[in-house]
């Protein structure tokens, strides 16, 4: 029986989506366990090309069930709406195949709306949120002016905790914003045109979780973001409002019991950031839009271009210690094929001091990026399926940032679709 967490290693957007559909043949429950609709996993198979936001990635595999779990922020908005343009595709999703758990927490409309005001009220200082609603939701959660989804099959007491909350939430939007207030009017057609539709799913995941774990079912733990986006333990304030770390998922999956077998961190073979905050590898002008270009960095449920730069082994080695990762994934390694020297931020610099440990988050801002270059293959590898067949230099690449971050680097990914994978001699997906 395998319990397996997979993560990101560092901002986020490092291909865990792709990593979740490649792996979930070999597991029968996917759960996502944290986050919100303000990410976006791309898959590639052969069913098509999808940008999943809430959905769990293992969605496509039949026979596999999929949960939402309790640490998620759950947007019924935005997953019916999901759900909607996944089916279709072709793709069949019931209560058979997704279960959201009781105990998550409904991010509701203001939510969004606070969002998006206090990031106007922040002006030029602000965090980079996707205004997806994401950090009043949590803010709430911890409060506990949240409304959860098993209350939906509880009607009577629902509308009246919802009443509650919403007098409650008015003074802010009125008092604070100047924004309008919202009504039950407004609230009840909310109410029946996502929330009613989501109702079929909602189950008592904690004991649907048990179950499978007590039968010696696999499970897959998926999250959201990377390590540098944690609350406790990333670049904070530029931070999501979740835990990502791997010791979060048997929390935010709904069975906390669960003891990890395994964690897989997904990390990009250079490095990608949306939204705000430091990044100390980061390239500028024409070096970095060509590298934008090349890997399609363009943020997923924004559509924003991505920040790049090189690896970053400062930021990837911290990554790997956070989530406690027993093996990594390189996504994108094809990206690179157009360099003739290929960039690696091997260190940081702040003052006259060279540090390979991730600095405190207010220390980055001073930090500089040490460079140095390894030789490009110039050459396609997209069709390389065995790791024997990859070019000298890219094997070279690989092995450096493996000994560099001291973790097993077991899925080399040259490409996006399912079957675009090496994996190295001696490995099970």
């Amino acid at each position: 029986m395998r319990v397996c967490a997979i993560v990101g290693i560092n901002w986020g957007d490092e291909g865990k989506g792709r990593m979740v559909d490649l792996l979930t043949k070999n597991y029968d429950v996917v759960v996502r366990y944290q986050g919100g609709g303000n990410a976006g996993h791309t898959v590639v198979n052969e069913k098509g090309k999808f940008a999943l936001h809430l959905l769990p990635s293992g969605i496509f595999r039949d026979g596999v069930v999929n949960i939402l779990g309790n640490g998620v922020a759950l947007d019924p908005e935005n997953l019916w709406k999901e759900i909607e343009t996944v089916t279709s595709e072709g793709v069949s999703i019931t209560p058979e195949n997704l279960k959201i758990s009781d105990r998550a927490s409904l991010l509701l409309p203001w939510h969004r709306d606070l969002d998006e005001l206090e990031e106007k009220r922040l002006a030029d200082k602000q965090y980079g949120s996707t205004k997806q609603g994401i950090a009043p939701f949590y803010s709430d959660k911890y409060q506990k002016k949240t409304i959860l989804a098993g209350e939906l099959n509880h009607p009577e007491e629902m509308r009246e905790h919802l009443k509650e909350i919403m007098e409650w939430k008015n003074l802010i939007l009125t008092n604070v914003y100047g924004a309008e207030p919202y009504t039950m009017e407004k609230m009840e057609q909310w109410i029946a045109d996502y929330c009613e539709k989501i109702k079929p799913f909602i189950c008592d995941a904690t004991l649907f979780l048990k179950n499978a774990h007590d039968q010696g079912e696999n499970i897959l733990l998926e999250a959201q973001l990377g390590a540098l986006r944690d609350l406790d333990f990333g670049i904070y304030p530029y931070t999501t409002s979740s835990n990502t770390t791997a010791s979060y998922a048997p929390i935010g999956s709904g069975l906390p019991s669960l003891q990890l077998t395994d964690v897989v961190g997904v990390v990009k073979a250079y490095s990608t950031c949306v939204g705000e905050g430091p990044f100390v590898c980061e390239m500028f002008g024409e070096e970095a839009d060509k590298l934008r270009e090349e890997g399609a960095e363009y943020g997923a449920k924004t559509g924003r271009p991505r920040r790049v730069g090189p690896i970053d082994l400062v930021a990837t080695r911290y990554g790997v210690e956070v989530q406690a990762a027993t093996r990594l994934a390189l996504t994108k390694l094809d990206v690179l094929s157009y360099m003739d020297k290929i960039p690696v931020c091997s260190s940081y610099k702040i003052g006259e001091k060279e540090v390979d440990r991730f600095p405190f988050p207010t220390e980055l801002d001073h930090a500089e990026p040490v460079v140095t270059w390894m030789d490009g293959w110039k050459c396609d590898i997209s069709g390389v399926r065995r790791w024997e067949d990859l070019p000298k230099e890219a094997q070279e690449y690989v092995t450096y940032i493996e000994q560099a971050v001291g973790c097993p680097i077991v899925y080399v990914s040259v490409g996006p679709e399912r079957d675009s994978i090496i994996i190295r001699e001696g490995e099970k997906a």
